[in-house]
């Protein structure tokens, strides 16, 4: 059975950092394009990072680049995207994705919120 579970969601005050984790399972990780999507309230859902299948290459939306950093560990089938310098415009869900040619897999998401 495949599953991706994201974690380390919450409420942070701006100027602040989470980390999330993505857990896959029931595929072959190694073999996936992963990313992060995340759905601000009332918004549609944005691409907020990629990482190869390799983790050599990563590609970031320009609202996040510099702050954000996504990486994976391929030996525990997990990708993680580190948020520095949160805004409180960074108040989503965060869902986690993979993709290998036609296929393609989500995570139930996690609530990030950044509020003082």
């Amino acid at each position: 059975q495949v599953q991706l579970v994201e974690s380390g969601g919450g409420l942070v005050q701006p100027g602040g950092s989470l980390r999330l984790s993505c857990a896959a399972s029931g595929f072959t990780f190694s073999s996936y394009l992963m990313s992060w999507y995340r759905q601000p309230p009332g918004k549609e859902r944005e691409l907020v990072a990629r990482i190869t299948s390799t983790g050599d290459g990563t590609n970031y939306a320009d609202s996040v680049k510099g702050r954000f950093t996504i990486s994976r560990d391929n030996g525990k089938n997990t990708v993680y995207l580190q948020m520095n310098s949160l805004k409180p415009e960074d108040t989503a869900v965060y869902y986690c994705n993979g993709v290998r040619g036609f296929v393609r897999y989500w995570g139930k998401g996690t609530l990030v919120t950044v509020s003082s």
